[in-house]
């Protein structure tokens, strides 16, 4: 389905703050959309290639749109410390590693059959690169793994507040929450849906994940979780960054593929400053932000790789693997 005249119409010719606004508001208008458990894997690769279209856009003629995304769409990490000021008495924050829009479905249907109420349903930026360590460090944290058994310290920004990073059964998260019965704020770092990125063979990833996402985030255990997790508190569900599904992206060729290979391996990014190749379009930009200069590859694209290019990956520079959900929930 190509751009609609009217998203074509902002994109062109409006600010560039103009146009990241329509571009996350259509993002999110498609994926928020209801899934059945039958019908989601083609779905959701249905919407992912719909997506495709606004990614072909930044990375063909508007990808100085990019160059400016860091100073234009607010970063996940900035609206989880605005909102942690914010005066509730109580706070909780469930941090789901790589949970994309693609997922967002289930949170709000679940979220709706359930009885909580849903306050906010936004999405914002990962950090650049896309990835667990530059979210971490945002925040204060010195890492993922700092948060395990209340082990944070006094040094993060989310203060004061009980800490954990996991990657067990929802039941036994439950259980994490009823052993520090006593503690009023939370952060809770669970390592899915990233520690299932790299289980999958070439080609099928997008739909086995989604399949393990419609059970999961379906179940009675996760809401008994979330419920357990929310209750006399404020509830925010989100994540450090999202992924994309490069299996279905198409193969770069020629020169630009040699380059690509060359530059990134199996990888969609690389720290420092280095030459972003002859190519326009542009085939990866280099941005330098609060994490320092990387180069990143651009849009949707795949390259030959030793081992073969991962199906999921994130790092690079497409709308599902830098937007991430933001889900405000009460009971």
């Amino acid at each position: 389905m190509a751009l609609s005249p009217a998203i074509l119409h902002t994109l062109t010719t409006g600010t560039a703050s103009d146009a990241w606004a329509a571009i996350i508001n259509q993002v999110i208008e498609i994926f928020r959309k209801p899934l059945a458990e039958g019908n989601a894997p083609s779905e959701v690769v249905r919407r992912d290639r719909e997506i495709g279209n606004l990614d072909l856009f930044l990375a063909s003629s508007g990808w100085d749109l990019w160059q400016v995304f860091g100073s234009n769409v607010e970063r996940t990490s900035d609206r989880l410390l605005r909102w942690w000021d914010e005066p509730y008495s109580a706070k909780a924050v469930l941090i789901l590693d790589a949970l994309s829009l693609r997922e967002l479905p289930w949170l709000l249907q679940g979220a709706t059959e359930r009885g909580f109420n849903v306050h906010e349903v936004c999405a914002h930026a990962s950090e650049l690169p896309g990835e667990t360590d530059e979210f971490a460090r945002a925040l204060g944290f010195a890492g993922r793994s700092k948060l395990q058994s209340n082990g944070a310290g006094l040094a993060h920004r989310l203060q004061p507040v009980q800490t954990e990073t996991v990657d067990l059964p929802w039941k036994d998260c439950e259980a994490e929450i009823n052993r520090a019965s006593g503690a009023k704020n939370w952060v809770f770092w669970h390592h899915w849906p990233d520690s299932m990125l790299h289980e999958f063979g070439a080609g099928q990833g997008l739909e086995l994940l989604t399949k393990d996402a419609a059970q999961r985030l379906s179940s009675d255990e996760f809401w008994a979780f979330v419920e357990r997790l929310a209750t006399g508190r404020r509830l925010v569900i989100t994540s450090d960054h999202g992924y994309a599904a490069t299996g279905y992206f198409p193969d770069a060729d020629g020169d630009a593929a040699t380059w690509l290979k060359q530059a990134f391996s199996s990888g969609r990014g690389m720290k420092g400053v280095h030459g972003a190749g002859p190519f326009v379009p542009p085939v990866a930009l280099h941005v330098d932000g609060p994490h320092g200069p990387y180069l990143l590859a651009l849009g949707r694209r795949k390259w030959r790789s030793q081992g073969g290019y991962p199906s999921l990956t994130h790092g690079g520079l497409s709308l599902l693997e830098v937007l991430s959900p933001f889900v405000e929930l009460t009971k």
